[in-house]
């Protein structure tokens, strides 16, 4: 296993494939690096170098306690960058990996960030506040959180259903995509499980997106049953300068998985 210990001892276990100009993954919750897979074959076969960590409290990184916030996951992932001496790094980030890269260019800056792409992204804010009318109301984080604690295993089953738009009418569903999501979500630990729901709800992360300033593509699904585009995409695309909103018409939040080819050739050509 690749791993490497963080400044404060947590074990953050990583992919590493092939050679060339970096990309690296930021996965959402309550996912791991596996969540990208299809983006990183796809990736590396064509002559890239494909970076993915397993968030701390995820996959098969340690479950410390402590961390469990986007602050901290922004170091880890510039403590992953130093350790590998990534230089023109494109940092693709999907749902809180997509806050995870918006923390860590606010916090580390863009030295060795050449691109970025957020995906059914969090940002800038998913709680309803007086100042976020189109966010979503602190009571449906209440119920995400009373459903870790009450059956995790059998939350983690439900949620994959709307996660990947298999919840409508006509849905062609994969029990295989399904049973992926559940073995990946049982891997994060009950401290992850659990405040990781606060750290991508109630970050604000508007300030973050003012310091891009390189080349950035949103892509978003319209029918992001997770994160809903009201309060992300169509505010983060107008917040971060210059960046491409890309609309994925009827895609829900996993369209990485359930759109790989398209979204495979979306970053492609962004990335050339």
């Amino acid at each position: 296993m690749t791993t490497f210990t963080t400044k404060d001892g947590t074990q953050i276990y990583y992919i590493d494939w092939g050679t060339g100009q970096p990309i690296v993954f930021s996965h959402g919750w309550p996912l791991s690096a596996d969540a990208f897979e299809d983006q990183m074959f796809f990736l590396t076969s064509r002559g890239y170098r494909c970076i993915a960590a397993d968030r701390r409290g995820h996959g098969r990184s340690s479950q410390p306690w402590q961390g469990n916030d986007l602050d901290t996951y922004a170091d880890d992932l510039a403590e992953l960058t130093a350790k590998l001496d990534l230089k023109n790094a494109i940092h693709v980030g999907h749902s809180t990996g997509g806050g995870e890269v918006a923390r860590y260019i606010g916090r580390h800056g863009t030295g060795r960030v050449a691109k970025a792409v957020l995906i059914g992204a969090i940002p800038p804010l998913m709680l309803k506040t007086s100042a976020n009318p189109v966010g979503t109301p602190i009571e449906v984080f209440d119920q995400l959180r009373a459903g870790v604690q009450a059956d995790r295993s059998a939350f983690w089953k439900d949620l994959s259903l709307p996660f990947y738009g298999y919840n409508r009418p006509g849905a062609k569903i994969s029990e295989g995509v399904r049973e992926t999501f559940w073995l990946q979500s049982m891997m994060a630990g009950f401290p992850a499980s659990y405040f990781c729901i606060k750290a991508f709800s109630e970050t604000d992360l508007t300030k973050d997106l003012a310091r891009f300033d390189k080349p950035t593509l949103v892509l978003h699904g319209d029918d992001d049953q997770i994160v809903p585009i009201a309060a992300s995409a169509l505010l983060s695309s107008k917040l971060i300068k210059g960046a491409t909103l890309k609309i994925y018409q009827g895609a829900p939040h996993g369209m990485c998985t359930t759109l790989k080819d398209r979204v495979n050739a979306e970053l492609l050509a962004f990335i050339k």
